[in-house]
């Protein structure tokens, strides 16, 4: 699982707290992900739908 920029906490722990927003402008979907958004990439990596899925990365990170 290789997550991009997305919107937690872990930004303004790190003094960054805009850094989404300061870098949405970079990826093609034109903002940042959600932690939703990974923990749903998770449960299909978990589900029967991906049974045959080995050794790959899945990029959420919207297209960047």
């Amino acid at each position: 699982m290789r997550p991009g920029l997305i919107e937690t906490e872990i930004h303004a722990s790190g003094g960054l707290p805009d850094r989404v927003r300061d870098l949405q402008h970079l990826v093609p979907m034109q903002r940042g992900g959600t932690s939703l958004e990974v923990a749903q990439a998770i449960v299909w990596l978990l589900s029967d739908a991906a049974s045959y899925t080995t050794m790959s990365l899945l990029d959420v990170s919207g297209g960047r």
